[in-house]
């Protein structure tokens, strides 16, 4: 994949999509949204890749929606270009392999949106998370954010719009794992390769029941839940899992 604004590494079962504007700070402009969509696009088919870490480096993510473009958008154009931003986040959030975001910095703004709308987030003890954007008059993305965090800590974050360390982050559950800067990475691939042995079947079933069973009452949230477990359970490639699994638990009673 030859893009000019981000960076695409496969290795064994999982892909790395890099953020690589650094001059710009990693600002998501136009184009870059438009590789992302492409790039996703291309890693949702690909039945190599089970999982996909975004990242923008060890020492930065993303400092939001590129400013300079933002001033030159015509009052003809709010439309179109706030649709953009829908379709690449859209994307993301619906990519039916887990999506892992490895903060490494600054987070902020519209690059703060972009970490809330992966399913797992590891932070580098440097990162930091802010929603600056009321200060400037425009709205943040706010229910990516509710959804991890709960409704009043999220107003919060972005009511107030004070920005937090990754110490804070883990302690309210915006992130998963905290890692030194140097570690960043080695912490977000390991939690790739471990998801990459899982069936792929089962992980994408674990995020439409996340994303369904809020809005649905408790009988019927456990009732799509079964539903969905017989339905994996029925495939023939539980048989080989479950096989793979007893193996596993025999080799290590022998080693003990």
């Amino acid at each position: 994949m030859d893009y000019k604004t981000i960076l695409v590494e496969k290795k064994p079962g999982y892909a790395v999509v890099t953020l690589h504007r650094p001059t710009e700070m990693n600002a998501l402009s136009r184009e870059m949204r438009m590789e992302l969509e492409d790039c996703f696009d291309s890693l949702q088919e690909d039945r190599e890749v089970r999982v996909i870490i975004l990242t923008g480096g060890d020492y930065l993510f993303s400092a939001g929606m590129d400013l300079k473009e933002m001033t030159g958008v015509l009052d003809a154009d709010v439309k179109e270009y706030f649709h953009s931003i829908t379709r690449y986040l859209r994307k993301i959030y619906g990519c039916r392999k887990p999506v892992i975001a490895a903060v490494g910095g600054i987070a902020l703004g519209g690059g703060f949106n972009l970490a809330t709308v992966c399913d797992l987030i590891v932070a580098s003890e440097s990162a930091i998370f802010g929603h600056p954007e009321l200060k400037f008059g425009i709205n943040p993305l706010f229910d990516p954010l509710r959804q991890i965090i709960g409704r009043s800590k999220a107003k919060e974050l972005t009511m107030l719009g004070e920005p937090i360390g990754a110490r804070e982050a883990l302690r309210i559950g915006l992130v998963n794992k905290v890692a030194p800067p140097e570690k960043l990475m080695a912490e977000a691939e390991s939690m790739a390769t471990e998801l990459a042995k899982r069936s792929p079947e089962a992980i994408e079933a674990v995020k439409r029941m996340s994303e369904t069973t809020p809005h649905l009452d408790k009988q019927s949230a456990l009732d799509l839940e079964i539903d969905m477990e017989a339905y994996l359970f029925s495939r023939t490639e539980r048989k080989q899992h479950m096989q793979e699994f007893m193996e596993a638990l025999k080799n290590r009673k022998k080693q003990r």
